[in-house]
């Protein structure tokens, strides 16, 4: 399970990386580009997202997580760079 969140968390790092990237270069009035490329990176960044806060649930009690630990697992979600940075810390066992 701890192999799947290490996965989980570089892909959904990977993937907010890309969408913001992909934010900042399409325009907001070009429908196009939007319909072909942001909402399909959107749409895995999604499910890769859901899947880190669940799977970051799941794990919590094999990793030995305090409360402030887990709080921060899940902050580091919001963040760009935050998953990396979870995977090399928190993650342990893999």
């Amino acid at each position: 399970m701890t192999k799947i969140f290490k996965f989980t968390a570089i892909l959904e790092g990977i993937s907010y990386l890309v969408l913001f990237a992909n934010m900042l270069l399409v325009k907001p009035n070009n429908m196009i580009l939007y319909k072909k490329l942001l909402y399909p990176i959107g749409m895995a960044h999604g499910v890769l997202f859901i899947g880190y806060v669940i799977l970051a649930f799941l794990i919590k009690k094999s990793q030995n997580w305090s409360l402030k630990d887990f709080f921060i697992v899940q902050i580091a979600s919001l963040l760009p760079f935050g998953t990396f940075y979870i995977e090399k810390k928190y993650v342990k066992n893999a």
